[in-house]
């Protein structure tokens, strides 16, 4: 009897969970296809009468005059940059952090990179503002990923580091007495165990730099380096705001991570078998 209260118990919570995530998902879904008139009916009706994917058409179109033509290109630097800085803060952090879990003693430079990953980003605006400025890469895309590795790679080289202290050690000191080098040791038999935590790490920082608003607001002043966040927000700057296309960017601008979230899931599940494997 007990078994069945906790079964039960279990799908309520897992329902409760599934409502709470989806319940605005599908409510952002039916405004972006209702009228306007739907939109503004009072009483609210939750299903329109009229169902309208005019915002969507003009969305994924680049004509010019059209809100297609500043969402696309959003869409395409948002995927550039959240890209870019994730791929080249793996790469950084990978020996960081094997460098940190095999090599005691260099903790306190860890800790120190992440104590200025706590600090509030406000503080360093003056002087990556100045910085950027003086290298002519403010309102750039090799700008921004600069800005936002310098954000990511702490923490991703702390979350490698701690995957790699749980990897056995044995393996890679047999593997050095069958004559691989370092180097080939880290790429053959470390990197292959700890797949997990590089998908992880992978979807932690794309994540990161996908969101992010603050940085790409402030030096950022056109289209041409403009990510998706600043973009939506420029679509709410005017008089008569069209909730309906707010709603349709924000389906849209979720997909991609939807896709990369499904992608690397797959990624962690083959890690975690292979990872079982050869232990």
């Amino acid at each position: 009897m007990k078994q069945k209260i906790r079964l039960v118990l279990r799908y309520l919570a897992a329902l409760v969970l599934a409502v709470s995530i989806l319940a605005p998902l599908l409510w952002m879904f039916l405004m972006s296809v209702s009228s306007a008139e739907d939109l503004t009916r009072i009483p609210l009706e939750w299903v329109p009468r009229h169902w309208d994917f005019s915002r969507y058409a003009s969305l994924l179109t680049l004509q010019a005059g059209t809100p297609g033509a500043l969402f696309l290109h959003a869409l395409g630097n948002s995927l550039l940059v959240a890209c870019g800085a994730t791929v080249i803060s793996l790469l950084l952090a990978i020996p960081a952090a094997y460098s940190f879990s095999r090599y005691p003693g260099r903790d306190g430079w860890l800790f120190g990179s992440l104590a200025i990953y706590m600090v509030p980003p406000v503080a360093f605006v003056l002087p990556l503002y100045f910085i950027l400025e003086k290298l002519t890469l403010l309102n750039t895309h090799i700008g921004l990923i600069l800005v936002y590795c310098s954000m990511i790679l702490p923490f991703l080289t702390w979350m490698l580091k701690n995957q790699f202290d749980a990897l056995p050690v044995d393996i890679e000191q047999a593997s050095r007495l069958d004559g691989l080098r370092y180097w080939q040791v880290l790429l053959r038999i470390t990197l292959p165990l700890a797949k997990p935590a590089l998908g992880a790490s992978a979807m932690f920082g794309w994540l990161l730099a996908w969101d992010e608003f603050f940085y790409a607001l402030l030096f950022t002043n056109n289209i041409n380096a403009q990510t998706l966040p600043v973009t939506i927000a420029g679509f709410t700057a005017g008089r008569a705001t069209d909730d309906g296309l707010i709603a349709a960017v924000g389906i849209l601008a979720a997909i991609p991570p939807l896709f990369i979230a499904l992608w690397l899931q797959k990624t962690l599940v083959s890690g975690l078998t292979a990872g079982g494997s050869k232990g």
